[in-house]
């Protein structure tokens, strides 16, 4: 029972330093995307930008360890939904959050070679860098595509498993489903980032109830019995 203990605590961990990283990579990075001449504002604060960008590597790697450790308990409940979780909240997510920080660099890049140039070549890469800045929004909805139906694959076998209490599992599962529909909402241009809120909120909360409390024993002793 230590292992699945310490087995907990890694992965509440692993929830909180990807949610923080995430929260800081924002408050780096938001304001200068948002401004109105954004190469100027990235150019000027290239610190902001690259640590922002290690942030936003972090998140990814937590988060995407999350299926990994716990790989070995959920396949002993249903292996085929266990690596497909691995696959899309591990693999797939760890790629996305590669691909969007590599993004942000490539727009730093980009603001340091455009403060030094004329027309037409600042009109160039001013259009280069709006056609980056108009991919995230599809980066970022095909991201909490691939998270939410990561999500519902873990979710539906912790309640399967009861290595939480159920309704913890089922608030997961069901918060997974309006975050698959803001994320899919998002590749038509329409925000509704209120049902990002019930997922996020469960998981902080499941995050430090593992800290905490951990897997429930009779469970893994039950899912070691079936085996």
């Amino acid at each position: 029972m230590v292992t699945a203990k310490k087995t907990s605590i890694f992965v509440g961990v692993l929830f909180i330093v990807g949610t923080l990283s995430g929260i800081l990579s924002v408050v780096l990075t938001k304001s200068l995307l948002e401004n109105g001449d954004y190469l100027v504002e990235i150019a000027a604060h290239g610190t902001q930008v690259i640590i922002g960008s290690i942030f936003i590597v972090i998140m990814g790697i937590s988060l995407s360890m999350v299926p990994v450790l716990l790989f070995p308990l959920l396949k002993k409940q249903n292996e085929v939904l266990a690596i497909g979780a691995l696959v899309f909240r591990g693999v797939l997510e760890a790629v996305m959050y590669v691909i969007i920080a590599v993004k942000m660099l490539f727009l730093y890049s980009i603001s340091q070679r455009y403060i030094q140039s004329f027309p037409p070549e600042a009109l160039y890469l001013h259009s280069l860098a709006d056609l980056l800045q108009a991919a995230d929004i599809y980066l970022m909805s095909l991201l909490g595509i691939i998270f939410s139906i990561g999500a519902l694959m873990i979710y539906f076998l912790l309640y399967q498993s009861k290595l939480i209490p159920r309704w913890l599992s089922a608030w997961g599962f069901l918060g997974g489903i309006p975050y698959f529909v803001a994320s899919l909402s998002g590749m038509f241009g329409l925000e509704i980032e209120v049902f990002l809120l019930p997922l996020a909120v469960q998981e902080m909360i499941m995050a430090l109830w593992l800290i905490v409390k951990g897997f429930d024993e009779n469970a893994i002793t039950s899912l070691s019995v079936c085996q």
